[in-house]
């Protein structure tokens, strides 16, 4: 084996090693050396390529985002719903269908968007701009068409339903910790209602004026 075959061999092993502790335990709880002891890794070897933990989560983080991204890239054009919400929530729920195939990015996804460390905040969404482009081109797409509220511009709202991500991921996290975990088919449900809630509100336009405190005599 060539020495630059036997340096990606090594990376490969790390990070297989890296992705196993970070997707079955907080961030507080991985260490180095633990990573070395538990997967038969020499320190030398883990030291050589990669000075400290943080170098090593950022290394899971972008990996799962990357392997998202192609995941989402591969599957959107599936999703020709005329219904646009249906169509949005489809989206959405394709990460959910890609994390049921590898539950351990699940819970990397989880903590760099949900719960990150905050010193790797900044690097974290840098990580994340691959993806944030193809949502965004996936949601100027779906709403292209549509028509908005008065006062509203597309890129506005492009920017409010990209941050719909993370509340999805709120939610989902939410239920799950329930005593009885959902299943997908009660997720997709929990998805669309999400969606008409975050697209359409909850109260009707007259009464939110009919609510409101008159003024004081």
């Amino acid at each position: 084996m060539k020495q630059q075959e036997r340096q990606a061999h090594s990376r490969r092993e790390i990070l297989t090693a890296a992705m196993e502790e970070f997707g079955s335990r907080d961030y507080a709880q991985v260490n180095m050396e633990n990573i070395c002891k538990n997967h038969g890794i020499s320190k030398g070897m883990m030291y050589h390529y990669y000075s400290n933990k943080d170098e090593l989560f950022l290394l899971c983080v972008e990996d799962t985002f990357n392997a998202l991204n192609d995941y989402v890239i591969q599957h959107k054009d599936r999703l020709n719903s005329p219904n646009i919400p249906e169509r949005i929530r489809d989206y959405f729920m394709l990460r959910e269908y890609f994390f049921q195939l590898d539950p351990k990015r699940k819970q990397i996804f989880e903590t760099a968007m949900l719960h990150p460390p905050k010193h790797l905040r900044g690097q974290i969404q840098t990580l994340r701009e691959p993806l944030r482009r193809t949502n965004q081109a996936f949601l100027e797409q779906a709403v292209h068409s549509r028509i908005l509220r008065p006062g509203l511009d597309r890129e506005r709202v492009i920017r409010y339903l990209d941050r719909m991500e993370a509340v999805f991921q709120e939610i989902f996290l939410s239920d799950q910790n329930s005593e009885s975990v959902p299943d997908l088919h009660a997720l997709l449900e929990l998805a669309g209602e999400a969606v008409d809630l975050l697209l359409f509100g909850v109260l009707r336009q007259e009464d939110t004026a009919a609510s409101a405190i008159p003024d004081a005599q």
